[in-house]
């Protein structure tokens, strides 16, 4: 994919997470309410869910940007789909998980979290490596 269409990925899941914050804070709070226990905080569980698909949304579009510019440009996609599969495993598991209760959910966040950690260090490396990078200053 292009870095302009991953720029155009980035900003509707940003969107996206919008909608859905929104969603849970107003349509979903009997829902969390009937879920909730001593031990297990439905809202909580959605709203770190929700932050982490705005943060990657937004790295998304660092990277797709910084691609344009020249920076990491041929590591580009490959960083913006780890993000993306972050964004559903760990993300859409939270939600999942927030909505149902169904524990057992939680066993797949965490291939999201190493999508996400996948795509900070090939964006690290890529950017550091590059010709355009800190070392042409």
């Amino acid at each position: 994919m292009t870095s302009s269409r991953w720029a155009a990925v980035g900003a509707a899941l940003g969107g996206l997470s919008v909608a859905i914050g929104a969603f849970a804070a107003h349509g979903l709070k009997s829902r969390f309410a009937e879920l909730s226990s001593a031990d297990f905080q439905p809202r909580d569980v959605f709203d770190v869910g929700v932050r982490y698909h705005a943060i990657h949304s937004l790295a998304i579009l660092i990277a797709s940007i910084l691609a344009q510019r020249g920076i990491a440009p041929r590591s580009s996609s490959t960083i913006c789909w780890a993000f993306l599969i972050g964004i559903v495993f760990f993300s859409g598991s939270l939600y999942l998980l927030a909505t149902t209760g169904v524990r057992w959910l939680g066993a797949v966040t965490p291939i999201g979290g190493v999508s996400f950690i996948v795509g900070w260090t090939l964006l690290a490396v890529s950017a550091a490596r590059s010709p355009a990078g800190p070392s042409s200053n």
